[in-house]
């Protein structure tokens, strides 16, 4: 079993936690805009719909069942562990080799292999920015990441010598480049550094 880690925070206590303060705050300000402010940035989610074809064959009905279960799995571990927002659309297409995503939102899947928990979130991350925002060059990919959240988070994981490597679209530790890497410590610390790496400003 993974460990659980002290700094993993249920979206819900985090949720509560600004709620009091709110609240604490309107008791003494009135008129604390910014409290409000915090609250809402709070309950930004990724939210997610599958493009489907009218009349479906059984190739894409068995397809949709697939991704569905993969998306299904990888929004609630970025909701749960994030405050991440982004409206995503999924479409099958046999004609991708795998998957890919793009910051439009558009997630495409086409291999079966592709059609799980850890390419769901790997492909997220690219809908975020992770190496398809404009900003992604400015914070070192290709070469070593330079953001300073996502740095502190993954020296926190692995040690003070530790750095995150990337190229002009992929980022390892953590990235979920490859099924051999997934378990779920990895799956809840990819999700938390791309959640690192919107705050350095992706």
């Amino acid at each position: 079993m993974d460990p659980v880690l002290p700094h993993r925070r249920s979206r819900r206590h985090r949720v509560l936690t600004a709620l009091f303060a709110l609240v604490g705050a309107l008791l003494l300000f009135p008129l604390a805009a910014p409290a409000q402010a915090d609250v809402e940035a709070e309950q930004s989610t990724i939210t997610w719909t599958l493009v489907r074809a009218s009349n479906p064959t059984q190739d894409q009905q068995q397809a949709y069942a697939l991704i569905t279960t993969a998306m299904n799995a990888a929004v609630a571990r970025y909701n749960n562990l994030s405050d991440l927002g982004k409206s995503i659309a999924v479409h099958y297409d046999p004609s991708v080799p795998t998957a890919d995503g793009n910051i439009n939102g558009t997630i495409r899947v086409g291999a079966r292999a592709s059609m799980n928990e850890r390419t769901a979130l790997h492909e997220i991350s690219h809908t975020i920015g992770v190496g398809t925002s404009s900003r992604w060059g400015s914070l070192g990919c290709g070469g070593t990441y330079n953001g300073a959240q996502a740095t502190a988070l993954v020296k926190q994981y692995d040690g003070q010598s530790a750095v995150i490597t990337c190229d002009g679209a992929h980022f390892w530790p953590y990235g979920l480049n490859y099924d051999s890497e997934f378990s779920q410590t990895n799956a809840d610390r990819h999700v938390e550094i791309v959640e690192a790496m919107a705050r350095d400003g992706l």
